[in-house]
């Protein structure tokens, strides 16, 4: 079978390439080029090394409409976005289509550490799953998916490309956003937008600060310093009055959740459904709950309270290891 791989050079896609060779398959790799010469030259070296086709696609403009706008309109209006989550679907999996359309390919393939079988999407290995990152591709792509890397966690990933003898073994992750390598949030949002002026912290409705604006803070990071001897941590993000709410710990936790723009991985419950749901990429909480489709949003009622749920994030539900679906959290207050 032929197969569009999502190919970056670096450990997993290489792993990957390998492994559906060696099942037989004819690999055919996509790299999304919004890097410079250095990334597409060692992209270029490791398809050649793997004896795979590459198509090269340069992608900045897209990633600029399709990622990065959004990216900076909604830190802007005080949500802290997922970049990942936007660009799977929008740009990364609708250009991998794209191309194994071109090129009469049956499937798709990623180096994501989750499992997508006959249409459905699981949770990959607890030490590295990456289901929540996925949460907002369509069925239609989902259905053509296929991700080698679901069963293994990273450490097995990286002893396969050493047996493999593959050169980028140990190549170390990438930890920061693309299209911002040098990790420099503030800078990139300042040459992209005015940027927010300081405003008022407020504890339990008294202004007892100045912060240095709204864009500089995110939804369950401490503040710096005490008050009154106790620790405060950041509640809520008001844009529109330039404010930042704080909280102690404890008041930090919430039971009731609600997401907008929810897209479901399957055909949406007429009746609330009992689930588990993630309301960040971390490992730690993933309590039952129960959703209920209301109008336009997702109401998420948790069994127990889920920490700093932030606006942008997303909330993402799941039966079991299988996802169901995902959407954006929204504030209420």
């Amino acid at each position: 079978m032929k197969i569009v791989l999502g190919f970056s050079g670096g450990v997993d896609s290489a792993v990957c390439a390998r492994l559906l060779t060696q099942q037989g398959h004819e690999v055919h790799g996509l790299y999304l080029d919004n890097a410079g010469a250095e990334a597409l030259a060692d992209t270029v070296g490791a398809a050649e090394y793997l004896g795979i086709p590459l198509t090269v696609l340069d992608v900045k403009a897209e990633l600029e409409e399709k990622v990065c706008r959004p990216f900076t309109d909604a830190y802007l209006r005080g949500e802290t976005p997922n970049p990942c989550v936007l660009c799977n679907p929008a740009m990364k999996f609708k250009n991998l289509l794209a191309l194994a359309d071109t090129l009469g390919a049956k499937a798709i393939a990623t180096g994501h550490y989750a499992r997508a079988e006959n249409g459905a999407l699981y949770k990959g290995q607890p030490a590295n799953d990456q289901s929540y990152m996925l949460c907002r591709l369509t069925r239609e792509q989902l259905q053509r998916l296929v991700l080698p890397l679901g069963g293994y966690e990273k450490k097995q990933v990286r002893a396969l490309a050493e047996d493999f003898g593959l050169p980028v073994a140990h190549k170390p992750d990438s930890m920061e956003i693309c299209f911002i390598p040098d990790k420099d949030y503030i800078g990139w949002l300042g040459q992209r937008a005015a940027l927010p002026p300081p405003g008022d912290f407020v504890f339990h409705g008294e202004t007892i600060g100045r912060h240095e604006g709204i864009h500089r803070y995110t939804v369950g990071q401490r503040r710096p310093g005490l008050y009154d001897g106790r620790k405060l941590y950041i509640s809520r993000i008001d844009a529109v009055q330039n404010r930042i709410e704080l909280a102690l710990w404890e008041e930090l936790f919430q039971t009731e959740v609600t997401a907008r723009d929810f897209n479901w991985l399957v055909d949406p419950p007429e009746a609330p459904i009992c689930a588990t749901v993630r309301v960040r990429y971390t490992k730690w909480e993933n309590p039952p709950c129960t959703a209920y489709i209301e109008g336009d949003r997702v109401k998420i009622h948790c069994d127990e309270p889920v920490r700093a749920p932030a606006a942008g994030q997303s909330a993402v539900l799941y039966d079991g290891d299988r996802l169901l679906g995902g959407g954006f959290i929204v504030n209420e207050k």
